[in-house]
């Protein structure tokens, strides 16, 4: 006596299910074929020339307008890059200026100080009683602006040439230069 195992009656039922439907479906192709091949006919025979030229001629002005949108579309990018180009010309340009300027002023602070020092020079090596009269005939912050620059030697043998009205007010304007500054 031999076992069989259970499953072998139930697998070939469902085996000649699928055979038996796939046999239905390849019976039923000419007919599918021939359905979709009288919709194409009759798909045709809905539009008559006058409609077909009419959608041709609908089709054409749209593209009409889609190209004139891209030649309005390409017109503006092209401006805007000219635009952009002159603005980055310009940036440049004020660019340079700017960098010309600051070496302008730069070299009119360098040469102002460099004849102000000249001068500091110049009034140092003059002897107290000949540079006190000088002093005394400029304003008092002026002459304040020179004395600092001095050595300090040389400035209190000037400051002790001076008119005590005039130094006394040198010394003020001295004492005060810096009282704004910010002690911290």
């Amino acid at each position: 006596m031999t076992i069989r195992p259970r499953g072998r009656g139930i697998l070939a039922a469902l085996a000649l299910v699928f055979v038996s439907a796939a046999l239905m479906r390849i019976a039923s192709l000419p007919g599918v074929a021939a359905g979709l091949a009288s919709a194409a006919d009759s798909a045709r025979q809905c539009l008559s020339e006058t409609d077909t030229a009419a959608l041709l001629d609908t089709l054409r002005a749209r593209e009409a307008k889609l190209e004139q949108r891209e030649g309005a579309l390409a017109d503006r990018a092209q401006a805007l890059g000219v635009a952009e180009k002159g603005m980055e010309e310009r940036l440049a340009a004020l660019r340079k200026a700017e960098d010309d300027l600051s070496k302008t002023v730069t070299f009119a602070d360098t040469a102002a100080d460099s004849d102000v020092a000249r001068l500091v020079a110049i009034y140092e090596n003059m002897k107290p009683r000949e540079a006190a009269p000088l002093f005394e005939t400029m304003a008092p912050d002026f002459a304040a602006g020179f004395l600092a620059r001095m050595k300090p030697e040389t400035a209190a043998a000037v400051m002790a040439s001076l008119d005590p009205k005039f130094a006394y007010s040198v010394s003020v304007i001295f004492a005060g230069r810096n009282a704004g500054a910010p002690k911290n």
